[in-house]
């Protein structure tokens, strides 16, 4: 073969090494309710955290404004052009002010090389969020499950 068809191929692997990268979770997935001390949350207000936030390991999440839950995790592998992930929130049914049912909310991210930890968390602001029962947090590449888990809101 000659010197330019094996660079050519070279190359052509090497980009097919690259487009057939995944993502995949490092070490253990945290979830749980973020702490916080503030108290007496008032509808539309929201706490700027960050990504150290204590987290409570709890699937128990208590149907109160200002209640934060979600997961806390390490992807390897990420690079920026890569496909995003969907985060998807499975609900009970939360019924908006204009009376539209929400049975799932749909969040696409951008993957951050850079970002040492990812997050996904709901924050109850709104008092038609607090929806008590079962929500399912699911983490995907494509249709690739990275992350879930379920929690109880009481």
């Amino acid at each position: 073969m000659s010197k330019s068809r094996l660079g050519a191929l070279a190359a052509l692997m090497l980009v097919s090494a690259v487009a057939g990268a995944e993502v995949r979770v490092q070490g253990p997935v945290e979830y749980g309710v973020f702490q916080t001390r503030h108290q007496d949350f008032q509808p539309g207000e929201r706490v700027l955290t960050q990504t150290s936030q204590t987290l409570e390991h709890t699937d128990r999440v208590p149907a109160r404004l200002g209640s934060k839950f979600g997961l806390r995790y390490r992807l390897e592998g990420k690079v920026a052009e890569d496909t995003p992930l969907t985060l998807l929130y499975l609900t009970p049914g939360v019924i908006t002010p204009d009376g539209q049912r929400h049975d799932k909310f749909e969040v696409v991210q951008k993957l951050v090389p850079g970002a040492a930890q990812d997050v996904m968390a709901y924050e109850f602001t709104e008092h038609h969020e607090v929806v008590p029962g079962q929500w399912h947090f699911m983490v995907f590449q494509g249709d690739r499950l990275l992350a879930e888990q379920r929690f109880i809101v009481q």
